[in-house]
């Protein structure tokens, strides 16, 4: 009997929401997801989301963009709307959206900055769990995937913290009022992680003096010290994890936040 694995797609045919699919750990998932089948439904405000769906579409896989603002209802009920449209169905929502923006101590922020914090990291996953929700309750199954951070115990960036832990909260809670319907939620929180450079800006200013730099430095010095590894993770360490937790792999999972970190648990 021949010991050679067999290759299994694991998202063969099954429609998938990727959000924040523009650049970084939302680009290197949706690839992945292509690899193995999925039908994708990439979303970014950014119009580079166009190229990213070329290029799977040039390698063989099925992908649609839509330009969307998800820190808006109407932005997430337009992306979901999109999905259904193309395929009918939807059966994995990544939520991938989310990133800290100013890096100084909590007394430091204003409340205009405070409320941004919270809209980029928090509110998109909200929303798009709410528009996608009751597709998947009307099909009996889905699975959403929200992506964390081990950062709701960290430094300089306490405002982001705060909306990380609310999608932990949110992860939990709907995991217990869904499971009924049939329908999965879990979340990776992820660490540090080595990116190419950002093609779009989350808006971090540029430090101004010696002190605004120290407090960006620290934040990094904590990130890998609380690493039990001591590194930042890669794009393919953080898309494998949110990968398996979308795949019938992880049929038995739900309501978990699984930490991504290195041994960093959050």
């Amino acid at each position: 009997m021949s010991n050679q694995r067999l290759e299994v797609a694991r998202f063969q045919d099954r429609v998938m929401v990727v959000t924040g699919a523009a650049q970084g750990i939302g680009r290197r998932v949706a690839e992945r997801a292509a690899s193995e089948g999925a039908c994708l439904i990439l979303v970014d405000r950014s119009e580079y989301i166009q190229e990213v769906v070329a290029d799977i579409s040039q390698q063989g896989g099925k992908a649609i963009a839509v330009q969307a603002d998800l820190e808006t209802w109407g932005g997430a009920e337009q992306a979901m709307q999109a999905a259904l449209k193309q395929f009918g169905r939807i059966d994995i929502l990544i939520n991938n959206v989310g990133g800290a923006i100013n890096f100084k101590p909590f007394t430091e922020f204003t409340d205009v900055q405070i409320a941004a914090e919270i809209n980029r990291s928090l509110m998109p996953t909200l929303w798009c769990c709410r528009a996608a929700l009751p597709t998947m309750v009307a099909q009996g199954s889905g699975v959403i995937v929200n992506v964390s951070s081990v950062a709701t115990r960290g430094i300089h960036r306490i405002p982001y913290s705060a909306a990380k832990g609310g999608v932990n909260a949110l992860t939990e809670s709907l995991a217990f009022e869904y499971a009924e319907a049939g329908i999965r939620v879990v979340a990776a929180g992820i660490g540090g992680t080595e990116a190419p450079p950002r093609r779009i800006s989350r808006g971090t200013p540029e430090p101004s003096n010696e002190t605004e730099r120290a407090w960006f430095q620290a934040h990094i010095d904590q990130t890998k010290q609380s690493c039990l590894m001591k590194r930042y993770g890669t794009l393919d360490e953080m898309a494998a994890p949110i990968l398996f937790l979308a795949s019938d792999e992880a049929s038995y999972i739900t309501g978990s936040v699984l930490p991504v970190g290195g041994g960093d648990q959050g």
